[in-house]
């Protein structure tokens, strides 16, 4: 993958195959302590702790369509060739979260990737899905720690019915996301 956010699609993804309700996918960029975090939890179908083990093995696939899972593995690679880490932690009937932590200034980190399309894309393509995304920034030098919150349950229930697909509401959401995160880096 060429970017983070594609692996937070992937992650996510992964967490709508768990049967998932809510999902909590978050980004924090902290420049004072030269670290990224992405995270993905959610509430679906968990994992045993044998499971869990063999997700860092890229021949080991929970997935009927294909016989290999290279997401995980692949994003654990990254993260610890930027001086970071990954972990997971699933328990069966509760859920699953996976953190992956990069050293921000690596050379090697991947680019962080549209966040916008990403989180849009989500929310369009599951709607049945609670989506929060949660987007924290401590800037380098000066000022607090900013954070942008958007949650897809007030604006589900304010529209109604109306789809998620419409093209007024697809606009309305990219909107919201794309000054939350502008107004968040400032």
């Amino acid at each position: 993958m060429k970017e983070i956010a594609l692996h937070l699609l992937d992650l996510a993804e992964n967490s709508v195959s768990a049967e998932a309700h809510t999902v909590h996918v978050s980004v924090a960029e902290d420049f004072r302590k030269d670290k990224l975090t992405i995270s993905v939890e959610d509430d679906g179908l968990g994992m045993n702790e044998d499971a869990v083990k063999q997700l860092g093995d890229p021949f080991y696939t929970s997935r009927t369509t294909r016989k290999v899972g290279l997401g995980i593995p692949l994003l654990k690679e990254q993260a610890e060739t930027c001086n970071g880490k990954m972990n997971i932690t699933s328990t069966p009937g509760i859920g699953t979260k996976v953190e992956a932590a990069f050293q921000h200034s690596h050379i090697d980190r991947l680019p962080l990737g549209n966040l916008t399309t990403t989180f849009l894309t989500l929310t369009v393509a599951h709607p049945d899905i609670h989506w929060i995304f949660t987007y924290f920034y401590n800037p380098p030098f000066h000022g607090s720690e900013r954070v942008f919150e958007f949650d897809d349950g007030p604006i589900k229930e304010t529209l109604d019915g109306v789809p998620l697909t419409h093209p007024d509401v697809i606009t309305y959401l990219r909107h919201s996301l794309e000054e939350g995160f502008a107004e968040a880096r400032k």
